[in-house]
């Protein structure tokens, strides 16, 4: 199994007890010359009865290795959504990260899930960074993503790994699974390259598209505004690309299409002086000339 490994240095590896991250934690740990200080962080969602089982098994694991181990417990419910599991488990995976001076997160994320997050996200309608979603950064390494799953199955065996299946895996209730278990054994080995292959250039072609619309953020008003009258000029769909990459350039993410295309006309149309509200205390100011965003006191 060909695997990229990060550079040498001090990483918190998410283990949740899965087969994935438990082969994670074993490559990297046995890596030639065992480079890395590794973190072993889980996180106990709380969301099934039998979870601290996954909790013992991990911590067992991080003391064979004679590795630090972190863990916490989240205690949500069985309803809680993806979304909120997701956004518990970085939140925890970071303050881990920061408090151990760790240089990235390093996650178990695999081929099989590139595919299923494209998927999934194509469902939803997300835009053009829906698709490549997944993939490194500074702050989150992911080295397993050319690796399908059966691949890390193999390993595991090979290597005498225990492991633990999340029951929650065959509850189609969730989205993900509904596509891992329905949507995706549709897919030919022919089909599942050609997938690949698109989320990969189109991967180039973002990169491209974001360095653009750094140049052209970096030409506008002082203060970290925009030009309004060249904002007007522009073509909805470009215009939709430049606000959302100003929005992200202020800190404010997690906004989706309808509150994208709301803010675009209204950019566009609004009296000068109108305040628009934008999200999670911040409201765009619509002047004359220019745009801005101003976060509200409390």
């Amino acid at each position: 199994m060909k695997v990229e490994l990060p550079t040498p240095d001090t990483y918190v590896v998410a283990v949740s007890g899965g087969v994935d991250s438990m082969a994670l934690l074993n490559l990297l740990h046995y890596a030639d010359g065992s480079p890395y200080r590794l973190i072993v962080a889980h996180l106990d969602h709380g969301i099934r009865k039998d979870s601290a089982k996954d909790r013992q098994l991990v911590q067992a694991t991080a003391r064979e290795l004679g590795l630090p181990f972190v863990y916490h417990e989240a205690h949500l419910s069985p309803e809680a959504s993806e979304a909120t599991a997701r956004e518990v488990r970085y939140k925890f995976l970071h303050d881990v990260r920061h408090s151990s001076g760790a240089r990235a997160i390093i996650t178990a994320h695999h081929q099989d899930d590139v595919l299923e997050t494209a998927i999934l996200n194509m469902l939803r309608g997300s835009g053009r960074k829906g698709l490549t979603a997944l993939s490194s950064r500074h702050d989150i390494v992911r080295p397993l993503l050319c690796v399908p799953k059966q691949e890390l199955i193999s390993y595991a065996k090979a290597q005498g790994l225990t492991w633990r299946e999340d029951s929650t895996n065959a509850d189609q209730r969730y989205a993900r699974n509904y596509v891992r278990q329905k949507l995706l054994p549709r897919f030919s080995d022919e089909d599942k390259a050609r997938l690949l292959g698109i989320i990969l250039g189109l991967h180039k072609t973002n990169q491209e598209l974001d360095t653009l619309l750094v140049n052209y953020l970096h030409f506008q008003t002082a203060g970290g505004g925009l030009d309004r009258a060249a904002f007007n000029h522009l073509p909805h769909m470009v215009a939709r690309e430049v606000l959302a990459a100003w929005l992200r350039a202020q800190y404010v993410k997690n906004f989706d299409k309808k509150t994208l295309e709301r803010l675009v006309v209204a950019a566009k149309v609004s009296k000068p002086g109108t305040p628009i509200d934008v999200m999670q205390g911040v409201t765009m100011q619509v002047g004359k000339d220019s745009l801005a965003l101003r976060t509200k006191e409390r």
